[in-house]
């Protein structure tokens, strides 16, 4: 496996305190992206997947509060056969997983079957936009979501709510979201920063993307409106 950073974040990267791993490479390109160092398919250290099961063991006492282990990027399932394989095997030895994806990946309905904690970016219900910010098409991650809903599974749906991208329309997310079982999930926004902005190489095209109060309660009523669970961390 290829990670560019490791280490341990309470409650942010799914519950209680995890090792987190970030792998190397991602399929999008999203302008506000906070780890653009993990975008290429170049660059990290490479791990063997025995590494990552020996590193999680040494850690279980820090495990606390329901923790465990999360993937995350880049984006993790881009590396999907290593990241099934360490999934599997910390499966068996009764750690918790967790995994942070895009949600695009042609293998997630494999993969979920070995995580514990499931977290996915919902980045834009529109599909031209989506095309537009992340240079990908919407449509795997729209099937993803809607058969993982289909199936009642677990789910973290993150929004990432930036100015003039997608923090104008939550009634196209809340209908969206609407028409599928949603029972097992929950929402949460991720007011857009520039924690990342400092890492980029290249030009940071970004501009005026902050979200305001208001904004960001327009979305939670919105989403109560819809019945849609919407939750902190």
């Amino acid at each position: 496996m290829r990670i560019f950073f490791k280490g341990f974040n309470f409650s942010q990267d799914g519950p209680g305190n995890r090792l987190v791993f970030h792998l190397q490479g991602c399929n999008m390109k999203c302008p506000w992206c906070s780890n653009p160092e993990g975008m290429s398919f170049d660059g990290g250290t490479e791990y063997s997947v025995d590494e990552v099961v020996r590193e999680a063991v040494r850690s279980r006492a820090l495990f606390f509060s329901g923790g465990g282990v999360t993937f995350t990027g880049g984006e993790a399932t881009v590396q999907w056969s290593e990241l099934l394989n360490v999934l599997k095997k910390l499966r068996d030895l009764g750690i918790h997983t967790a995994i942070e994806t895009n949600g695009s990946s042609q293998h997630l309905p494999e993969i979920q079957k070995y995580v514990d904690y499931l977290m996915m970016d919902f980045k834009h219900f529109d599909d031209e936009r989506f095309l537009e910010f992340t240079g990908t098409r919407i449509d795997s991650v729209k099937r993803n979501f809607e058969y993982l809903t289909g199936i009642g599974r677990q789910l973290h749906i993150r929004i990432p709510l930036i100015n003039h991208v997608n923090a104008d329309s939550p009634e196209g997310f809340a209908e969206y979201f609407s028409r599928f079982d949603k029972g097992n999930t929950v929402f949460e926004f991720l007011p857009y920063h520039e924690y990342g902005k400092d890492k980029w190489k290249g030009e940071y095209k970004i501009t005026d993307a902050f979200v305001s109060g208001e904004q960001i309660e327009t979305f939670k009523k919105v989403f109560a409106m819809y019945s849609l669970k919407v939750i902190e961390t």
